[in-house]
């Protein structure tokens, strides 16, 4: 059989292909046997048989079956095979036969008909890939909504901006958390749009794209079975042969997941950084404590639930370029690194969806600001005599933040002890309000 010498050929990572992806593959075997048997391409016996057997692989009874390495050679035609011999014994055995005796049901005549692994392949990945995607959309979504929570609930709290690490003009609170939510949206409407290039599938195509022993009636029904029993709108390709040479489509798709991963490793970050302390670092933000931190240092909380986000991310990055150089290394009409695309993509979008919704309730959700602490910083720093600027001059305003920066006084104490400014204009230009908006401060000039 050829699952077993793949099984011995391929002894690498010990784990089989992805499963969601061999699950599409049992699909795409269900769907052509249904067409097959519909126009009398195999008996009628073979195609209820088939089916039947793919019903059984879809609800996990056979998932220990799946044997071939997800690292592998060939393009994926050891996957294929394991999954054709799969369901033609299992067909066999509810005939009534022996597991092996392909005169009842041939894994390449009756369930392989009119196939590649060169289309099935890229058709049953496209078909894992979708419903992932739409999923992290809507795990996106609610990461979103609860970054607005935290812009609303924090939309009066001023805190000290930073840029390069150092003190930076004032922020609100909220404001920061406005950007992240703004960056999160981004993520999810470009995978949004991504799924229409994934809906093109080859099937049909056979081994090179051209269709070749594969006849027109059946590319088009199966296509069309296809859809109806997945409901994601796939379609045939109207050039086959692209769809089964290049991978682009993957690579855009990974690489829309490098940029959702890198505002989720940025978000994650500069939690963990205002966070940190609770003495010796910055400590404006509180993220929840969900766990003991040290097994050495009582009373010690990590910020692991932003960590674990980190590593996600992390991963993810890693596997896009994983998926570009497997993409770019496919050689004239296929590419032989088809199932490295596989293994790295579905795992992003796995990654992802369980990290962004972890991320969102156990440490987002739960974040708060001390308020004071985030006052006391504000105070300390110099910065809010740039506010002053437009009124007293860059080097008067640069002399005031330096004093305010080595005496530890207030901004506002100094400008009213040296006579620069009255109360009412010192209230008026540094009112939180003006601070953070376009405009001069106190001026009225603004928006």
């Amino acid at each position: 059989m050829h699952t077993l010498r793949a099984r011995d050929n391929f002894t690498v990572s010990g784990r089989p292909a992805h499963l969601r992806l061999m699950r599409a593959m049992v699909l795409v075997k269900k769907a052509a046997a249904k067409v097959n048997g519909r126009q009398g391409d195999i008996p009628e016996y073979a195609a209820e048989a088939i089916q039947l057997s793919c019903d059984d692989i879809l609800a996990g009874l056979l998932d220990d079956h799946f044997i071939v390495d997800a690292y592998q050679g060939g393009a994926g035609t050891s996957t294929n095979m394991n999954v054709n011999e799969m369901i033609a014994n299992r067909a066999i055995e509810r005939l009534g036969g022996t597991k092996g005796d392909s005169r009842l049901i041939h894994p390449i005549d009756h369930v392989n008909l009119y196939q590649s692994t060169n289309d099935v392949y890229p058709t049953a990945l496209r078909i894992a890939v979708i419903p992932l995607l739409r999923v992290l959309s809507e795990e996106l979504s609610s990461l979103q909504e609860a970054l607005q929570e935290k812009e609303r609930q924090y939309a009066d709290v001023l805190r000290l901006g930073r840029t390069q690490l150092m003190d930076a003009l004032p922020i609100m609170a909220g404001q920061s958390f406005g950007a992240y939510a703004k960056a999160v949206a981004r993520d999810r409407w470009r995978l949004y749009k991504a799924e229409e290039r994934l809906r093109e599938i080859n099937i049909g195509g056979t081994a090179v794209g051209t269709g070749m022993n594969a006849p027109f009636t059946y590319a088009y029904a199966i296509a069309e079975e296809l859809r109806e029993m997945t409901g994601l709108g796939v379609c045939r390709s109207d050039f086959p042969m692209d769809a089964t040479q290049n991978m682009d489509v993957f690579v855009e798709t990974s690489g829309l997941l490098k940029a959702a991963a890198v505002n989720l490793l940025k978000i994650s970050g500069d939690f963990r950084l205002l966070n940190s302390g609770p003495s010796g670092g910055i400590g404006e933000y509180k993220l929840p404590a969900v766990q003991v931190g040290s097994s050495i240092m009582p009373g010690k909380v990590n910020p692991v639930m932003a960590e674990m986000a980190g590593s996600v991310a992390i991963r993810v990055i890693a596997n896009d370029t994983a998926v570009t150089l497997a993409a770019a290394s496919g050689q004239l009409e296929l590419n032989a690194f088809t199932p490295l695309i596989a293994e790295a993509l579905l795992e992003s979008l796995e990654l992802l969806s369980r990290a962004v919704p972890l991320f969102k309730e156990r440490c987002v959700q739960g974040l708060t600001l001390d308020t004071v602490h985030c006052q006391e910083n504000l105070d300390r720093s110099g910065v809010m005599a740039a506010a002053a600027v437009s009124y007293l001059g860059y080097d008067t305003a640069a002399e005031l933040a330096k004093a305010v920066t080595a005496t530890g006084q207030p901004l506002e104490q100094l400008l009213q002890e040296r006579g620069l400014m009255r109360a009412e204009q010192i209230e008026a230009i540094l009112h939180p309000l003006e601070v953070t908006k376009p405009g001069i401060p106190g001026s009225g000039r603004g928006v």
